[in-house]
């Protein structure tokens, strides 16, 4: 589970990059009821999402030549510089960075062997999100890949994981994965790796991280999204013994999930 006790390789900021900011705070404004605070004037109209006046993501405009709508996992980091020459030596490349954001902390954006887009936060001033594992807020995350085996080598190597495969159903194989030292079937499992499967490749899947949410009621949380322009990508449905979830892209195409966990 996420916890904002942030080590080394754990989840420990979130953000939306969207076409329209004012867009993006309506509609998960009216998702999760999450409000919006600028980060200043000097932020290139990035800010924070947050619930009760608790940061639970941050938001801003696309930057990157070509980039895409899309929510960014970040992962804690003490030295983004020394990861950065890691991330490069197994097989990743820097999309951005590594760099300062004001006393904030330093910054990086990396994408794996495979495609999938993620980043790395070394914190100073923030820590990273104030609300984690909360109703609507992010509880876990995961990594949809063309290439589950390499994958797990990569991030192992990037942020010594430790991680457990579990077989689910007749063919599904869902890797756990936790920092360094813990175990990925306990309380300290913070992610899922799981290989896209032949028809998701069929159709031009990508890999890619999601975060989830969690949420009281995945079905009603399902149809206030789509009620605001999202579209499902996998309809609500039950996992045993983790909870009902459901897929989708929001209004600007970034992939997000639902949870609503089993109770425990």
């Amino acid at each position: 589970m996420l916890t904002t006790q942030y080590v080394p390789g754990a989840p420990n900021w979130l953000d939306l990059g969207a076409p329209d900011i004012d867009a993006a705070v309506a509609f998960y404004g009216g998702v999760f009821g999450w409000t919006f605070q600028s980060a200043g004037p000097d932020a290139g109209g990035y800010g924070f999402f947050q619930l009760d006046g608790k940061t639970v993501a941050g938001a801003g405009p696309l930057t990157e030549e070509g980039a895409s709508p899309a929510w960014t996992v970040h992962f804690h980091s003490s030295d983004v510089d020394a990861l950065a020459k890691t991330v490069e030596q197994a097989g990743g490349t820097v999309r951005f960075g590594p760099c300062d954001v004001f006393t904030a902390g330093r910054l990086a954006g990396f994408t794996d062997p495979a495609g999938a887009e993620f980043a790395v936060w070394q914190p100073v001033d923030v820590q990273g999100m104030e609300l984690v594992g909360a109703s609507s807020a992010v509880c876990w995350t995961e990594l949809h890949t063309t290439d589950a085996a390499a994958a797990k080598d990569f991030y192992r190597t990037v942020f010594g994981w430790e991680t457990v495969d579990n077989v689910m159903g007749e063919h599904l194989v869902y890797t756990v994965a936790s920092p360094t030292g813990t175990d990925p079937n306990g309380d300290a499992g913070h992610a899922g790796i799981m290989q896209l499967p032949a028809e998701s490749l069929a159709a031009g899947s990508t890999s890619e991280w999601h975060p989830y949410f969690a949420v009281e009621d995945c079905d009603a949380t399902v149809a206030a999204s789509t009620q605001r322009g999202a579209t499902v990508v996998v309809p609500a449905e039950d996992a045993e013994g983790i909870g009902r979830l459901a897929l989708l892209l929001d209004p600007f195409g970034a992939p997000y999930a639902l949870l609503t966990p089993s109770p425990r």
